[in-house]
């Protein structure tokens, strides 16, 4: 058995010694004091993330997917991540999908034995056809958990990219992968616990990460969320709204438009800029890998 004492995710909190004495407020003023590393954390792998970004865009755009793969809480925030992007930015679901060690079943029951196979991950890997466009982010607090190094492995030697997102320093637990993600926020207030700090920083990642990518990848049109997917009245509101604000139309014409665009916010925006029926828009976006500045740009000159 691997001693794990000396990673930095299992040290104790010389902040948190009187834990059980604390009282309800104390306790969440230290909760609330021990996060903000969490802010800090991400300032200092920025360059880090921002060459994830990059690399995840440049993926995506050759037809590639993004593949989240962890265990445990990690595991989980990966398929959180990846679940939420289809009715945010309209994406397929197989563009960004989540792993999680122990399958589907792991989300709600724990299934922390899983984590130990590493041979799992690989074939994770295999069965997904996993290939040289595709972006495999590895997530593991700890940074040793073998399901996620089996994973990275079998990507890697797949032709995939590869990412690591980790909570230890890298002298700790090295790592070969083509972007490593150090968010050292410390020993948790919990000794080992790592759904708090390390959880929210790696939250704080994975929203940078994904959400940055599909706005280089033009689903975002200024801070808009133009490909929103209108599947329930929370959204078709927001999609009415977004059109309202940017065009000045009232809730009945902006309606209207959204319904002649096929209910797809980029669409209609470039309809009403244009005088392009649906068809003729779609060819311009489609001509502009859907990028609705770029077939708005293109189409002013």
């Amino acid at each position: 058995m691997q001693e794990r004492g000396h990673l930095l995710t299992e040290q104790v909190n010389p902040n948190s010694l009187n834990l059980d004495q604390l009282s309800a407020l104390e306790l969440v003023e230290l909760f609330n004091a021990e996060d903000q590393k969490t802010i800090t954390a991400i300032a200092s792998a920025k360059q880090q993330l921002a060459e994830a970004i990059e690399l995840t865009a440049a993926g995506l755009r050759q037809g590639g997917r993004l593949f989240y793969i962890g265990a445990g809480t990690s595991g989980r925030l990966g398929v959180l991540d990846a679940a939420e992007c289809p009715p945010t930015f309209c994406t397929p679901p197989e563009l960004v999908q989540g792993i999680i060690a122990g399958g589907d079943s792991a989300l709600v029951r724990s299934s922390e034995d899983m984590e130990d196979r590493a041979e799992d991950g690989a074939t994770a890997m295999q069965e997904r056809n996993v290939g040289k466009h595709d972006i495999v982010v590895g997530i593991t607090a700890g940074g040793t958990t073998p399901y996620v190094h089996g994973a990275l492995k079998a990507a890697k030697e797949q032709g995939a990219k590869t990412i690591f997102i980790a909570c230890v320093p890298a002298a700790q637990v090295p790592a070969d992968v083509d972007v490593d993600i150090r968010l050292l926020t410390g020993p948790e207030i919990l000794a080992g616990s790592t759904r708090l700090k390390a959880g929210t920083v790696t939250k704080l990642a994975l929203n940078i990460l994904s959400t940055s990518t599909m706005v280089r990848l033009g689903k975002v049109y200024g801070n808009r969320m133009v490909d929103v997917a209108v599947t329930n009245n929370k959204l078709r509101d927001r999609a009415l709204r977004i059109l309202q604000d940017i065009t000045g139309l009232g809730r009945e014409a902006a309606n209207l438009l959204l319904e002649n665009s096929g209910k797809w916010v980029k669409l209609a925006l470039l309809m009403h800029w244009t005088g392009l029926d649906k068809q003729k828009g779609e060819e311009l976006l489609f001509a502009h890998n859907n990028d609705l500045r770029a077939a708005v740009d293109s189409y002013k000159t």
